[in-house]
């Protein structure tokens, strides 16, 4: 078994226009400061880096692995959500996810497709570049308008999604396994990958690609009344990347999981701080031990309750006291026999003697 690393913290939601979030070297030390030991980097914040960048020359890589590394920090992945959410886009929301992409590529969905499958293969470069193994992303998504069957699906409908998920997704898998980088999608409501039967779908469509792997945020599983810790038991090989993030749900007799069109604060199911909410961390962080999950463990803030700055600095703690460090030994050890199992030697004759075959 391997004890979890961490704390780490997402950097996305902090970064801004005054100290210490108006840049890379500010922001990191600031963290450091509150206990983390590891930033997960948002690539579309020019603030953090510049991915082009980084991608193409392994000395820019280098400087910012060392502003990071000065902090007394590491970098635990890249984050490329908002341009793996560019990789597949229902026309309906074309003209919203345009926020996510250069003004350029606006009002031009192909173009824009084309500029999100570039930053995935600069990601891609930059990690290995980074000596980093894992890419945080979405999945994009096709079908999401159809995700509730009313008006009725088109017969074909959801495999021809699914099918198209998959062929712009391969290609990009490719170039990860090239980098020796896996490709993380976050199980997420209104990606086409929002639980464990549309993974186990998209994986079918990739070849079962080995770097189709899964970021674990067990607040989105709550909301969706998924038990997040069979997923665990489901999932746990492909599981690469882990956000320590909370929630909580409290339907009521006029809304549950849809909320009602109702903002973050009225909705019966909301995100909130860590330690706020219903997710029983301590279970999820003994599963992932027992199943030797090697990577980070990465606060991600969304609270519509508690400020950011609080939510980090309970954050740090919170994961430090939920990291089991693993035992390097079995507890019932003192009472073993050294038995050796070569059927040659006495211990096996003495086995079989207590098993009355001799």
């Amino acid at each position: 078994m391997t004890t979890i690393k961490g704390p780490g913290i997402f950097l996305a939601q902090f970064m801004g226009d005054k100290p210490p979030f108006h840049d890379l070297r500010a922001v990191c030390l600031w963290a450091e400061g509150l206990g983390f030991k590891g930033v997960q980097i948002p690539t579309l914040d020019k603030r953090c880096m510049d991915l082009q960048k980084a991608a193409e020359s392994k000395d820019y890589a280098d400087e910012i692995k060392g502003i990071v590394n000065e902090c007394g920090l590491e970098i635990t992945e890249l984050s490329t959500h908002l341009q793996g959410q560019l990789i597949a886009v229902n026309p309906v929301y074309d003209k919203l996810f345009d926020a996510f992409a250069p003004a350029a590529v606006h009002n031009n969905p192909e173009a824009r497709t084309e500029w999100a499958i570039q930053q995935l293969k600069w990601a891609a470069k930059a990690s290995q570049n980074l000596g980093l193994n894992a890419v945080a992303t979405f999945s994009g998504a096709l079908l999401w308008p159809m995700v509730y069957p009313w008006p009725q699906r088109t017969a074909g409908l959801v495999e021809t999604g699914f099918t198209e998920l998959g062929k712009r997704w391969l290609p990009l898998l490719n170039e990860f396994e090239e980098c020796g980088v896996d490709l993380c999608y976050e199980i997420h409501p209104a990606e086409d990958l929002h639980d464990g039967i549309t993974y186990e779908m998209f994986l079918e469509k990739v070849n079962h690609h080995a770097r189709a792997c899964l970021l674990y945020d067990p607040s989105h599983f709550l909301l969706q009344c998924l038990d997040y810790l069979a997923y665990i038991d489901h999932y746990h090989e492909r599981i690469k990347m882990f956000h320590v993030k909370d929630a909580e749900f409290n339907p009521t007799g006029k809304q549950g999981v849809y909320g009602g069109y109702q903002d973050w604060i009225n909705r019966a199911g909301r995100f909130r701080s860590l330690g706020d909410g219903q997710v029983d961390f301590r279970s999820i962080f003994s599963k992932l031990a027992q199943y030797d999950y090697k990577g980070w463990a990465v606060m991600e803030w969304e609270c519509c309750i508690k400020n950011a700055e609080d939510g980090a600095t309970e954050g740090a703690a919170f994961i430090q006291q939920h990291i089991i460090k693993v035992t390097e030994k079995a507890f019932d050890d003192f009472a073993g026999r050294g038995i050796d199992i070569n059927r040659d030697s006495g211990e096996e004759k003495l086995n079989r003697s207590l098993l009355g075959l001799e």
